[in-house]
């Protein structure tokens, strides 16, 4: 069963301004993120030296980076010896293949999913699908979603755009479709939706014959996979099904077991506020008689070494995920994480989809680093120093290279050379200034005061003029220049 999917979204200025008109998802989302933001506040201000591991998890994590060839070897080399077996995936579409053979060469009609971003990056489910398999999500904002025959609109709590009414009415509505009875008179009550989905899902759990999983980290010198989690959905995932199939980001690998100190320190505080995981699964290959007796990883690239070649922007390879940026950025707070078109919204998202699918490649995707005040808020609560502010202003003039030659001069253009005409003339400044104070006294009479400013502002101009006044107001140019209002006060 599978979500919607992003492909076909239009660009983030288009989609923003349907989120923008949604009250319901404004207050669901200002809600949602104040809590988080409020509760990592909390959690981090125990620690004595929060900037000391913030600078450590940048440093590892750049180290990581550098030497990401030799690692992923070793990694390999640790999981080989350890009974499991190392897949390469290019793109998108080899990663659903291997796992999708994988899961037909068991002759599976269905697989439960421990909630990962990779996966659905590369929409595993929806692939999985038109294979006749079915992908049962088991994280609890998945299932909603899924149920839901939605979008996830945030990294950690995809279903954070519904609000607990909303969830029980998809739940009594779509539980029924999918082999179990609606549930009777559930209420909106938060356990009782956690007790609903728990019922639906516990038959899938120990019917189950293949799971698919993500990984938070993988560690090279051990061959290990690192999962952490908050409902134990993903400890059931990991431990009953006879086969298990990891799809992992190559950006995803640590040196060395002792680096897992610093990001176990970190993750959790930034994304939940906690302290640390309920969760946290950790696997080094097949144990006789404990577990799943075959394991698969998948080491996924999907535009990973394109970002890497990108000297600016191959720091967001550090992300952990956290969504620390998202619940911070007053663009995420306000529009919600569909008008990004993609499983990665946000800031993290505006610099993440254009390194990984490339600059250049669609509208959408080219929309994406300009969706951003640049205000610097999520540079500031990036766990590894993320410098979000500088990669989306030099993808920004990436994208604006790209388009140079293949459009044709946009009026913006145009009245930028017009401005540097005038500008650069002392006397055409000085008529362009009296002309200007004859055009306030017009547009004084069709202005409306700004409540906050009292200052006359223009709420709409016709023709490519819209273009500024549909998102903002236009300030009416004053009456007097600066230098007429200096001349009148010194005589």
């Amino acid at each position: 069963m599978s979500n919607a999917t992003f492909l076909g979204m239009p660009p983030f200025p288009e989609a923003a301004v349907d989120a923008l008109a949604d009250d319901q998802l404004r207050r669901n989302l200002h809600n949602a993120t104040h809590t988080i933001r409020d509760k990592r506040a909390g959690v981090i201000g125990e620690l004595d030296d929060w900037e000391g591991l913030r600078t450590r998890a940048a440093s590892l994590k750049d180290r990581a980076l550098h030497g990401l060839d030799e690692h992923l070897v070793q990694l390999e080399e640790q999981l080989t010896a350890r009974g499991v077996t190392v897949h390469w995936a290019r793109t998108a579409d080899e990663a659903c293949q291997i796992v999708g053979d994988i899961a037909a060469g068991h002759g599976v009609d269905e697989v439960v999913k421990v909630k990962s971003m990779a996966t659905q990056e590369i929409e595993l489910n929806e692939a999985l699908e038109r294979r006749g398999i079915s992908a049962w999500e088991t994280d609890l904002a998945e299932l909603i979603v899924q149920l839901g025959h939605d979008l996830p609109s945030h990294i950690l709590v995809p279903a954070i755009h519904r609000n607990r009414t909303e969830i029980r009415d998809i739940f009594t509505r779509e539980m029924g479709q999918v082999g179990r009875p609606a549930p009777d008179d559930l209420t909106d009550d938060p356990a009782a939706l956690a007790e609903a989905s728990r019922l639906h899902l516990r038959e899938k759990f120990l019917r189950a014959k293949v799971a698919v999983s993500g990984a938070n980290f993988a560690v090279a010198e051990t061959g290990s996979l690192v999962v952490v989690e908050s409902e134990g959905n993903g400890r059931m995932c990991l431990t009953l099904p006879e086969v298990l199939v990891s799809v992992v980001g190559i950006e995803k690998v640590v040196p060395t077991w002792d680096d897992l100190d610093v990001f176990l320190q970190l993750l959790p505080r930034s994304s939940t506020g906690e302290r640390m995981n309920p969760y946290t699964s950790t696997w080094s290959g097949v144990t006789e008689g404990d577990g799943p007796q075959e394991c698969h990883v998948v080491l996924l690239d999907n535009g990973r070494s394109r970002a890497l070649a990108d000297e600016v922007g191959r720091q967001a390879l550090r992300c952990i995920r956290c969504s620390a940026c998202l619940n911070i950025c007053p663009v995420y707070e306000r529009t919600g994480g569909h008008a990004y078109g993609s499983v990665y919204p946000g800031p993290i998202g505006a610099i993440l989809n254009p390194l990984l699918k490339g600059v250049g490649e669609s509208d959408q995707v080219d929309s994406l680093p300009f969706a951003s005040s640049l205000c610097g808020a999520c540079y500031e609560v990036c766990p590894v120093k993320i410098d979000i502010p500088t990669v989306l202003v030099d993808l920004r003039s990436q994208v604006v290279d790209a388009h140079r030659e293949d459009r044709v001069p946009a009026p913006e253009a145009a009245a930028m050379k017009a401005a540097a005409w005038a500008l650069s003339d002392a006397r055409r400044l000085s008529l362009g200034q009296r002309a200007s104070g004859l055009a306030a006294r017009v547009l004084d009479r069709v202005s409306r005061r700004d409540n906050a400013s009292g200052r006359a502002v223009l709420g709409w101009l016709p023709s490519i003029g819209h273009k500024w006044t549909e998102a903002r107001d236009l300030p009416v140019p004053p009456r007097q220049s600066f230098r007429q209002w200096w001349k009148a006060r010194s005589r």
